[in-house]
Parts: structure tokens; sequence; C-alpha cells
């Protein structure tokens, strides 16, 4: 299956592409790791993306694009991907979509992971990071038996100087402004499956895995 993830940062898109990759034995493709993957490897693609980043640039559409085109053709996505993170507004849809058409392998179906507002605010607002092992926690969702210290190794946990609420909330109006509007698109093409991602993680991976099952 060829398919997105949609959803607000701290929507669980991340975690919920990971299970589902592994399940379905199909790539989760991130556009950031794509990037980063690129400019290590001194493609000419990733060349062209470095100089945007040391200049302080976005990294163009149409490199971004090409990059993709160069991953869902490899061998392990010949039975689909996942990509997490791409699109992110109309534009870069209609670029993608217009991409696929071309390869003759159009999008089977986009799931959103919805979830309210407030508890994206908590979950983003309430993160916690071991300063040694990296483990993540939340003062509010999943906190940790010691306060300010780490189950695993007794760390001190820290908050990421971007995980403030003033950083979030905008964060959120760009999501709202520029991808919410991906719903709207994504469901005259009649593509767009809804998924409350809300409570149990399992749960919503399979709520996910339906829908997998059906396009």
């Amino acid at each position: 299956m060829r398919t997105v993830l949609l959803g607000a940062p701290g929507s669980g898109k991340g975690t919920q592409g990971v299970v589902l990759s592994t399940k379905y034995a199909i790539p989760q493709i991130s556009t950031g790791d794509l990037l980063r993957a690129a400019v290590a490897a001194g493609s000419e693609l990733g060349k062209k993306a470095k100089t945007a980043m040391d200049a302080g640039a976005l990294v163009s559409d149409d490199i971004v694009i090409g990059l993709i085109r160069e991953r869902i053709s490899q061998d392990d996505a010949h039975n689909g991907y996942i990509l997490d993170g791409f699109p992110r507004n109309i534009a870069q849809a209609e670029a993608l979509d217009a991409t696929l058409e071309e390869l003759e392998q159009p999008l089977q179906g986009v799931v959103l992971l919805d979830v309210a507002f407030d508890e994206l605010m908590q979950r983003l607002t309430g993160r916690r990071t071991c300063k040694d092992c990296g483990a993540i926690f939340n003062i509010h969702l999943s906190p940790p038996k010691k306060p300010d210290h780490c189950d695993k190794c007794d760390g001190e946990l820290f908050q990421r100087a971007d995980d403030n609420e003033e950083t979030i909330g905008n964060r959120l109006n760009v999501y709202q402004e520029q991808t919410a509007p991906l719903v709207d698109y994504y469901q005259q093409q009649q593509k767009l499956h809804s998924i409350v991602g809300s409570g149990d993680i399992d749960t919503i991976t399979e709520q996910i895995g339906h829908v997998f099952d059906k396009i």
C-alpha cells in the first residue's frame, strides 16, 4: 500500500510509522531522514540540499520530490511505503500526485491521526528527556516515578528548548494553516481515512491496520 500519514506535531505519526513499517514490511519514509542521508552520501540532490541548508534556506519542493522519487523506486518500496511528514501543504501534495502519476503509482490512501488541540499541547509541552539515556517521559501522560529523574537510569530529565508553550503553539498554528487543508484535498480524492489518535497506542495501530488492509 502506498500511503501518507497526516497529523499535527505530537499526533503520533512517527511512532505509528515505525510500528506499521515493521508490521507490513514496507519502508517508513521521512523527508528529514531522506535529506540527511542524501547530504551524507553526497548525491547530486544531496549537494543541492546542502547548499540550501548551509545558506539557511528551505530545501525546494523539487529537491524533496526528487529524493522521494528515488527512494520509492528502491526494491524495498515495491510493495508500498508510508510517507511521514510530506506533503505539508497543497502545492507539495499536487507535486507529489504529479510525480506518482508519472510513475503510475498513485497514492492508495491517506491516514489522518486526529488529536484534539489541548491533548497535543499536553503531549508536547509535557515531554521530558533523560540527559543520560535519552528515554522520554511526559509529566502529564506518562510521568516518571521519581520527579525529574529517569525510571531507567535515574538520569536527570530536561525539557527541550523548543518544547515550550509558545513555540509549540506556533508550530500547531502553522500546521493548521498549511497542512490541515490537505484533509479537504484528500477527501475530495476519496482517499482520506480519519483515525482518532488518542488512547492506547496498540489500539490506534490496529485501527490504522484495518484501513491498510482495505486499500
